[in-house]
């Protein structure tokens, strides 16, 4: 069902269409009604609905002045002109306004009805082209390749759940199986190619990044075995060759490896005399663990400043392999912060079970334990910091967490220890963010109550004043208020007019531009809808 605002200023005009009209069997739902254009854009911004039906003439603001205000901020709205013969040429301007359809009055059932069909039939296209499966499949198919570029990019950066790995080599059709993988950059260092000959036609000396990394890229896929290497792409000006190891035989596959990489080194200086260094990861067992490969991948590039440039460094030859299984990952690191921030107790608990679960089976040195917990404190003090939680005024003068990690007798005592201090840390979040939400609508209502008088206020303008989003601030407001700003603001507007009505001689409009109305006549047409009666009965009633 779409839904429909009806708008129109003449009540019996707005009953027989709700009345009249089998709204249902034409695919609609009658949300809301409104008698003007201003008080449309209130129900509007509430209901979003899906067509607006509205006449043109009608006080306080017509429906072109509506149709133009759902153009500029609900412009996926359909909306419906309803026009007497005598402001035909009006509504003319409606076209201007891209109004997707007119009806002249008088009119019968029968045409309101074949109007609705054609506006469900528009509505019905849309989304039809929107979900059309096999434009969608074709535009698919054109998108694979870079698709499957962007994915394997992301694992060089994220630490991505099993899960959502296995979904995207079968629905790209990667074939990623293995029983280990490593990341290699070859990386070109143009600040050491000559820079006095850029006019030569050679490739060294054409200062054309993209043209060099290009020409590198096309070597690698000529000289790499297809089932040796997974992929090879250019990402950040380096060109990043994913390899898997199905050899049970790790000396003669690393072997082959450092053959096969120093002959693509060769052939690059051969032919196309570019000065690249090749920097080689260690190995995981999991495509998930594959951008720790990467990085060890660019921290051997940097060994070229000691070993020399133009050569094949493996990390594992100039550094100490760092055991697996004793990495604060991304996914880990995740799951604390958001449930330090967001999560319950027993999530939190979950999240700091997951972590030491990686030690208990882990062989590990001591020191690799302590740089371990020494990454969970600190991505727990980021947490904190973020959340604007002093750490000091939480555990006193002095505390240094980091410092606790050392004194412990065995791995469950740290456990206890790291999840104590992780709870208190949540309560206080908890307890900082309940208190914000609150200061919040405070200044919103502390601001409302200084400039209710004030014509022009309106959500949006409150919202830039506080410096907040109005999807974020229309959320808080209604949880701590129970209901919504526009809500609030005309409540507090009637309410201080009703006492000016009561306790001075202040003629209505006199009341009407105190408490922020421009029109007097919509002044009086908001009180007698919200109180039921008119500013004069009401002052005439209250003074009786």
């Amino acid at each position: 069902m779409y839904k429909v605002l009806l708008v129109d200023d003449e009540a019996d005009v707005r009953e027989g269409l709700v009345q009249e009209i089998q709204w249902g069997a034409c695919g609609f739902t009658i949300e809301g009604t409104a008698e003007n254009g201003r008080e449309a854009m209130e129900l509007a911004e509430r209901l979003e609905p899906d067509v607006v039906i509205t006449d043109i003439s009608m006080p306080f603001q017509d429906g072109l002045q509506l149709a133009s205000w759902l153009r500029e901020f609900q412009p996926l709205c359909k909306i419906v002109i309803l026009t007497g013969y005598d402001e035909f040429d009006y509504a003319r301007q409606a076209i201007t306004l891209s109004v997707d359809e007119y009806l002249l009055k008088p009119f019968s059932a029968e045409s309101f009805t074949e109007l609705l069909g054609k506006i469900k039939d528009k509505i019905d296209m849309e989304v039809t082209e929107r979900e059309d499966v096999r434009q969608l499949k074709e535009h698919y198919r054109t998108s694979l390749p870079l698709l499957r570029e962007s994915f394997l990019a992301s694992l060089l950066t994220r630490k991505l759940p099993r899960s959502i790995i296995e979904e995207k080599t079968r629905n790209y059709g990667l074939s990623l199986n293995g029983g280990s993988y490593l990341a290699a950059v070859m990386a070109l260092y143009p600040a050491s190619v000559d820079k006095e000959h850029t006019s030569s036609t050679s490739l060294r000396h054409s200062g054309d990044l993209d043209l060099m990394l290009h020409a590198m890229l096309n070597i690698a896929k000529e000289l790499l075995d297809p089932e040796f290497l997974v992929s090879v792409f250019i990402y950040q000006d380096s060109i990043v060759l994913l390899i898997t190891n199905d050899e049970s035989e790790n000396e003669a596959w690393y072997s082959e490896l450092q053959v096969t990489l120093d002959r693509l080194l060769k052939s690059i200086l051969h032919y196309l005399k570019l000065p690249v260094t090749i920097g080689v990861g260690s190995m995981v067992r999991n495509l998930s663990d594959l951008k720790y490969s990467y990085q060890d991948a660019l921290l051997a590039l940097d060994y070229r400043l000691i070993l020399g440039a133009e050569k094949v460094i493996f990390i594992d030859d100039v550094e100490r392999p760092r055991p697996e299984g004793v990495r604060l990952d991304e996914l880990k690191e995740q799951a604390l912060n958001r449930s330090l921030k967001l999560g319950t107790e027993e999530e939190l608990t979950e999240a700091i079970s997951h972590i030491f679960d990686e030690l208990m089976g882990a062989s590990c040195t001591i020191q690799d334990v302590q740089v371990y917990l020494l990454e969970v404190v600190t991505a727990i003090l980021r947490s904190a910091q973020e959340s604007g939680i002093e750490i000091e005024a939480l555990f006193g003068a002095g505390s240094q967490l980091h410092a606790e990690i050392f004194k412990f007798s065995g791995l469950q005592e740290a456990k206890a220890w790291l999840q104590d201090v992780c709870l208190t840390i949540r309560k206080h979040i908890a307890s900082s963010r309940q208190h914000a939400y609150k200061d919040i609508v405070e200044k919103a209502l502390h601001y409302t109550r200084e400039h209710y008088g004030d014509s022009e206020l309106s959500l949006q303008k409150l919202c830039v004043q506080l410096h907040i989003s109005t999807g974020y601030f229309s959320a808080v407001f209604k949880r701590e208020v129970k209901m919504t700003y526009v809500q609030y603001l005309m409540q507090l507007r009637m309410e201080t007019a009703k006492e000016l009505l009561r306790s001075s001689e202040l003629k209505a409009f006199e009341i009407a531009e105190r408490v922020g109305f421009a029109d007097p006549n919509y002044f009086s047409f908001c009180f007698k809808k919200q109180v039921g009666i008119s500013p004069k009965e009401y002052r005439t009633q209250a003074r009786g």
